[in-house]
């Protein structure tokens, strides 16, 4: 044991990544941080990997739920060696991210391990940069929806033994039971393991919890076609009729103009489509839809689920009163109950500078008080027609959708 002077207050913590091949895997910078720590923090399993007493350390388990624990934890332990054991890379959907917004990335020393996804792709010969990745841990399943496209290959970080099996389940019910998987087992250890097979043919049991799921995507025949663009096809949507229709909807996504991170409030959200192609644009874009019939909030909730973006989240009731107490939006989108007293009012009230307002209508009252707001705000006020061909008799003709009228608008600075 190293007999070093304890640390001053605001001592870095150090991050150690550990694979599932323990102490044998890890650098010399790695093991001495661990030898020399008066505190190793980790999950039960990471702290079984190290031996003893070469790490002598007190050895304090993660509780659950963890997020709430690592503040209370850091000060109890605060003026002490710290070395936390994470699971291959920490700041990879690790716990380097909570330790970096809890003490700052200055008060860290990460030491990464290589990551299950570089494993996975080393043993599948598949580039990292061309394979898209999705956690399910801690998360729903049906992200994984959002990822799935004809030919790319998908790996997906699993919560545990069962998740295999679910991920087979969603690939057919998503109209891809066809797509080859492969789960990887204890990746990097001794005891590393495979299998393989198709996910409308998956009857594997329940394996090795430490598992990654790679999947090559395979569209069955006759599946709808999603596109990664806005503007999915109606059909992608159940609905009552309370639909943003696809070439609108796409119109008014580019109006809206999504940016990774930002917040859109959907109001008015009928199916929920412009709130979920909106999330469907980034993995961080967030969304919440408010809805005042519930029966259509349900649909709005199994929508998103199906479409990949389980997190959208649902307000029931009518706005602007069910808009207080909600957080910040970039971005507003008015599809329905324009005309409700106070409605643009509030929201115009709640957007920051530099915040963007579309509202759509086919009304002419409704029309009227955009014009207004037009006036007020300025903007771009347009109209949007469709017109689909359809068989008149023997022949075809156009058929005039009812045009929309659209405002835009960014908040300027006060």
């Amino acid at each position: 044991m190293s007999s070093a002077p304890p640390p001053p207050p605001g001592t870095p913590v150090t991050v150690v990544g550990i694979g599932a091949d323990g102490w044998d895997g890890l650098t010399a910078p790695a093991r001495r941080a661990l030898t020399e720590a008066e505190v190793l923090i980790g999950g039960p399993r990471q702290l079984d990997l190290l031996p003893m007493p070469d790490c002598a350390g007190e050895r304090v388990a993660w509780p659950s739920p963890l997020r709430p624990a690592v503040p209370r934890l850091l000060a109890t332990h605060a003026g002490r060696r710290i070395a936390v054991l994470a699971s291959g890379d920490p700041m990879f959907y690790g716990i380097g991210r909570a330790l970096s917004q809890e003490a700052g990335p200055d008060a860290l020393r990460v030491l990464p391990h290589p990551s299950s996804v570089s494993y996975a792709c080393a043993r599948l010969g598949w580039p990292v940069e061309d394979t898209e990745v999705v956690t399910v841990v801690g998360r729903p399943v049906a992200r994984l929806a959002a990822a799935l496209h004809h030919g790319r290959r998908v790996l997906v970080l699993s919560a545990g033994a069962d998740s295999p099996g679910a991920i087979a389940s969603l690939l057919v019910e998503r109209g891809f039971g066809a797509s080859r998987m492969r789960v990887l087992e204890q990746l990097g250890s001794p005891a590393e393991r495979s299998c393989a097979g198709t996910a409308e043919g998956w009857a594997h049991p329940a394996g090795d919890p430490l598992n990654v799921v790679a999947v090559e995507c395979v569209r069955d025949p006759g599946a709808l076609r999603l596109g990664a663009a806005p503007g999915l096809p109606d059909a992608a949507y159940e609905s009552d009729g309370q639909l943003t229709k696809r070439h609108v909807r796409a119109a008014t996504l580019a109006a809206l103009a999504p940016a990774p991170g930002e917040l859109l409030w959907d109001i008015g959200g009928g199916s929920g489509s412009i709130g979920i192609e909106w999330m469907r644009t980034h993995p961080s874009c967030r969304a919440l839809t408010v809805e005042r019939v519930p029966v259509r909030a349900e649909r709005i909730v199994r929508n998103a689920a199906a479409l990949g973006v389980p997190g959208l989240r649902v307000v029931t009731g009518a706005a602007p009163q069910a808009l207080a107490g909600l957080p910040v939006p970039d971005a507003v989108f008015i599809g329905g109950g324009l005309t409700a007293p106070g409605l643009l009012d509030a929201v115009w009230a709640a957007l920051p500078a530099g915040g963007r307002l579309v509202a759509n209508t086919v009304t002419l009252e409704s029309e009227a008080l955009l014009a207004r707001w037009y006036g007020a705000h300025g903007g771009e006020l347009v109209k949007l027609a469709v017109a689909h061909a359809v068989p008149v008799g023997g022949f075809t003709g156009w058929r005039q959708a009812m045009p929309v009228t659209q405002w835009s608008v960014t908040k300027e600075g006060s």
